[in-house]
């Protein structure tokens, strides 16, 4: 791991912007959260500014996967992670983001235990405590504070994990948007500085794009179709996310909801086409390092004393403002949505259970980032088993049409998720865990999408599309 030379100046700033970040936090736990939906969801009150800076920069929290993939692949890296991201976003923005809000469920399992059961709700609320995990983004603040301290990595991930979630045990959710609306300026600021040196020193893109090899400038970057097309159905993770679910439920009102989903998208296009030119920049300029490392090496060679501190701030904030929100909404599933449940005495408040549940988040995201040491390779193996399975489940309970049973529910939620498991882990038995070789080459997250849609269409079939619904 290389380290980053900083000056005094560039640590102050650090230090300074660490500091602020959990003075914020801990100002808004001040007040402490009188009741579930207050700890959860800020009292329902997230106005439209609150709802697109904390939208844009928890979902935009892998930052350093988008480089490593850029680095890689080039240009391709908007028909993989933003194309397909902006279309299920419009398309959530458009038939759920209002409906979400309307609902006045908390949380997504609230959603599963109301409409199918106890025993949809259990399982389901396991499967969105594994996909809200943190892990893949304490990773990601781990690299950084190598990069900063050179510390061990096992250090790292657990310096990075307690300081970006210390303050969501006192603050919840307002602790959160507080946060992050500072680190929505910090995160854009950060990467025009360093496109504004890469550009004034190593020329524009005319230069950039003649220089970077031919695959890089094509749609697929080099990949297989199949590769590419893979990544259209892993973008479906945008119609279960429980931060989208979240930020929809804590909305003022639904048309604030929907609006704040397209202002988002307009944000995210914004900053993909900035990072990834500056990944490219990268791949010009360093060939031959890691690419998970592409946009801190980048900045070690172009910027200068102040703006490199800038930057990293800038780094910091995309990734510590995805750790915190997950970290909560993780922690909620695991407290709230089973140990809570589980001990059936519903008058009771759930937010110390969720509080519980925080800290269980942590060690579990720690262990997972410790052994899938990949960005890229988190998402895509949570996503391959976990999207077929809660796919159908979670977007039915806003359908009541379409809506089945508690028993037909269950069962389309484990098929989808046992199908695709085993074809993962056939994948993996015949061939590695970083070159699988799947069986008749498909890929994981196809054979319980088929699965579950076919059983799903079946169970309306049988049921004349009547509505049906399970206590």
């Amino acid at each position: 791991m290389n380290n980053i030379n900083f000056s005094n100046i560039d640590l102050i700033l650090i230090f300074g912007y660490l500091s602020a970040v959990l003075l914020l936090g801990f100002l808004a736990g001040r007040k402490k959260p009188e009741d579930d939906e207050a700890f959860l969801l800020a009292g329902r009150k997230l106005t439209l500014s609150g709802f697109v800076a904390t939208l844009v920069v928890t979902w935009y929290g892998g930052i350093l996967g988008i480089g490593e993939y850029s680095y890689q692949y080039g240009i391709s890296t908007v028909v993989v992670f933003g194309i397909p991201f902006y279309i299920f976003s419009m398309i959530f923005g458009t038939f759920l983001a209002g409906k979400i809000r309307e609902a006045g469920s908390i949380t997504i399992p609230d959603r599963l235990y109301e409409n199918f059961g106890r025993n949809t709700g259990i399982f389901g609320s396991v499967l969105i405590f594994i996909i809200s995990s943190p892990a893949p983004y304490v990773l990601m603040v781990a690299i950084i504070l190598q990069l900063i301290f050179g510390w061990s990595f096992i250090f790292a991930i657990i310096v990075g994990a307690l300081l970006s979630a210390l303050y969501v045990y006192l603050g919840g959710f307002n602790a959160v948007v507080i946060t992050d609306k500072l680190q929505f300026l910090l995160m854009f600021g950060g990467f025009v500085l360093l496109l504004f040196f890469a550009v004034s020193e190593h020329g524009g893109l005319g230069l950039l794009f003649s220089s970077l090899p031919e695959d890089y400038l094509t749609w697929h970057g080099g990949n297989s179709f199949g590769y590419v097309f893979v990544w259209f159905f892993i973008a479906l993770w945008t119609m279960i996310d429980p931060a989208f679910h979240q930020r929809c439920a804590a909305a003022k009102n639904p048309a604030t909801a929907k609006k704040g989903i397209f202002i988002s998208i307009g944000f995210w296009f914004l900053f993909d086409i900035m990072t990834i030119t500056s990944g490219l920049y990268a791949r010009m300029l360093l060939p031959g390092i890691d690419p998970v490392q592409a946009y801190p090496l980048l900045a070690e060679m172009i910027l200068p004393p102040i703006a490199k501190g800038l930057f990293f701030i800038g780094i910091l904030s995309v990734i510590m403002s995805t750790v915190d929100s997950l970290t909560l909404i993780s922690g909620a599933t695991i407290g709230r949505d089973l140990i809570w449940r589980l001990k059936n005495n519903l008058t009771e408040s759930s937010t110390y259970y969720s509080k519980v549940g925080i800290f269980i988040t942590l060690l579990s995201a720690i262990f997972i980032a410790y052994l899938i040491p990949s960005v890229i390779g988190i998402w895509y193996t949570f996503g391959s088993v976990l999207i077929p399975a809660l796919l159908l489940p979670v977007m039915s309970t806003y359908f009541p049409r379409y809506r089945l049973n508690g028993e037909h529910t269950f069962i389309i939620m484990v098929t989808g998720f046992v199908l695709s498991l085993l074809q993962l882990t056939a994948g993996y038995m015949l061939g590695s865990l970083t070159e699988p070789m799947y069986p008749f080459s498909i890929e994981p997250i196809f054979p319980g999408l088929l699965a579950t849609f076919l059983l799903f269409f079946l169970f309306n079939l049988k049921n004349n599309g009547e509505p049906s619904r399970s206590s």
